[in-house]
């Protein structure tokens, strides 16, 4: 039945459109090239078929036997299109070949090409799937054998994700230093070639590819090239500007100002169509594109400009910040510079009569003096904040520091006096209770005369005027070391009144 049926349309076919057919057996004509197409059981492609052919003539062989693998029995055609743009249309061709027609599948034909594309399929129902081309050049020595260079650009607005919003456009370009650009095609999404003749605008929204190739007037076809790209629906449109701020980043002094070296940090949010450039400007030079963050080492006061722009255009309102830099201070390495004097009525003896008293003075060219401290005798390191008034009769020591306010402390200096009795007495209407009695607290202690008509409660003053409660303290504290030095008291007395003292609110 296959038979009967591929006869009587290989029959209709070749009465319609009379091509010279030869058996297999026959001798080819004699032609400069041979362009051969073969079939199989494949329904979807030629098995194989030429893609280049120079201009002229040629025989083409069509076979379609068990020879080429055609097991089936289905016919095939191989038919030259004569109506699609773009192609060339002057040769007519549709042969019918079966592995059960009169020659066993292989047929034969003499045709003239010219310079060009031409197209070629399967007119059999269902098969108009097996399509090619044949590219044809001219063959005359020495001519153009150089395809054309294409190219395309796709342009249009994009969003954060590199998307085309809305529609994307196609440029294609072609050059052909020989011969010349005869035509540029384009193609959508593998749909069909045809030819280009301005920038194509693509709209669909989803993936698409591009496909574009060029021919130039001998003929010569260029590699198909290919863009991709992906469309998506324009949002709502943008028509707030971002949000941009400064954060300024340095040591600084007491005065606010940047010691060395002032750095600016610039950042940028927009909720809409997001941000696409930061912008800032120094000291009244032109905007120019934020990438880092801005050091700033010049001394003296600065002017800082920044904006930022979204990429629907919205350009924020220009924001400033001002700070000055001022240059770092040299390193303080030395301590301060300390002294003492002790002033007082002296005897023949260098004695200082009924009192002495000890003035410390501490000066720092570098970060200045941070505190000035003292100790009599043999008592604790105590703040100095005003000379030391020493009355205990007896040899006195005083030692005395300062450190600055960079750390550096002065080496530990002393002075050395001796405080004597002036002959009468001190304290005529002295404090003869039997005990040292502090803010009603009674130490147990005797209190007894010092020496110079002064009982230790005379010495103590409770009833005088301090400045506050510790200075107090400190001037128990300094009148019974006087006394330990002298003897008068021991160790452990002076403990049990220098309590007494703390525990008191003289001076509060």
């Amino acid at each position: 039945m296959i038979r009967r049926l591929t006869a009587a349309l290989s029959a209709l076919l070749l009465t319609v459109i009379p091509l010279a057919a030869t058996p297999a057996t026959a001798a080819p004509l004699v032609e400069d090239q041979v362009l051969t197409w073969t079939a199989d059981d494949d329904i979807t492609r030629y098995k194989s078929a030429p893609t280049q052919a120079v201009a002229g003539a040629a025989t083409i062989i069509w076979e379609n036997s068990t020879a080429t693998g055609n097991t089936s029995g289905m016919p095939h055609t191989l038919t030259f299109d004569t109506s699609t743009e773009g192609y060339n249309h002057d040769v007519t061709l549709n042969i019918l070949a079966s592995p059960f027609d009169a020659n066993d599948g292989r047929h034969q034909a003499t045709v003239t090409l010219t310079p060009g594309r031409y197209r070629y399929f399967c007119t059999m129902p269902g098969h108009s799937q097996m399509v090619g081309e044949l590219v044809v050049t001219d063959g005359g020595g020495g001519g153009d054998t150089t395809a054309p260079t294409v190219a395309a650009a796709v342009s249009g607005d994009r969003d954060q994700d590199g998307n085309y919003v809305g529609a994307a456009t196609v440029t294609v370009t072609a050059t052909d230093a020989d011969s010349g650009v005869d035509t540029v095609e384009y193609q959508i999404d593998d749909t069909s070639f045809q030819p280009y003749t301005q920038p194509v605008q693509v709209s669909a929204v989803g993936d698409h590819s591009v496909q574009f190739r060029a021919t130039d007037q001998a003929g010569n076809t260029s590699a198909v090239g290919s863009v991709t790209f992906r469309i998506v629906e324009p949002g709502e449109e943008d028509t707030t500007a971002p949000v941009v701020k400064a954060a300024l980043a340095g040591d600084r002094d007491g005065d606010g100002n940047y010691i060395g070296t002032a750095t600016a940090t610039l950042t940028a949010t927009d909720t809409g169509s997001g941000v696409a450039t930061i912008e800032y400007a120094l000291d009244g030079a032109a905007f120019t594109a934020y990438a880092n963050p801005i050091v700033v080492t010049g001394v003296g006061t600065h002017m800082l400009h920044y904006r930022a722009t979204d990429v629907a255009g919205n350009t924020s309102t220009e924001q400033m910040a001002h700070f000055t830099v001022v240059a770092p201070t040299e390193e303080d390495d030395t301590p301060p510079t300390v002294s003492a004097t002790v002033t007082g009525d002296r005897n023949d003896d260098g004695g200082y009569v009924g009192a002495a008293t000890v003035t410390v003075t501490a000066t720092d060219d570098g970060s200045g003096v941070a505190s000035v401290e003292y100790a009599l005798d043999t008592g604790g390191w105590t703040a100095y904040a005003a000379p030391v008034a020493v009355r205990a009769p007896g040899a006195h020591t005083l030692r005395y520091r300062a450190t600055d306010a960079a750390g550096n402390a002065s080496a530990e200096q002393s002075t050395t006096f001796t405080v004597v009795a002036d002959g009468t007495d001190a304290c005529p209407a002295s404090d003869t209770r039997a005990t040292v009695i502090i803010g009603g607290d009674d130490t147990g202690v005797d209190n007894v005369d010092a020496g110079d008509g002064c009982t230790i409660n005379d010495l103590i003053d409770e009833n005088a005027d301090y400045p506050g409660h510790a200075d107090f303290v400190r001037h128990v504290e300094t009148v019974t070391a006087a006394l330990v030095t002298g003897g008068t008291l021991n160790r452990r007395q002076q403990g049990a009144i220098v309590r007494a003292a703390a525990r008191s609110d003289v001076g509060a």
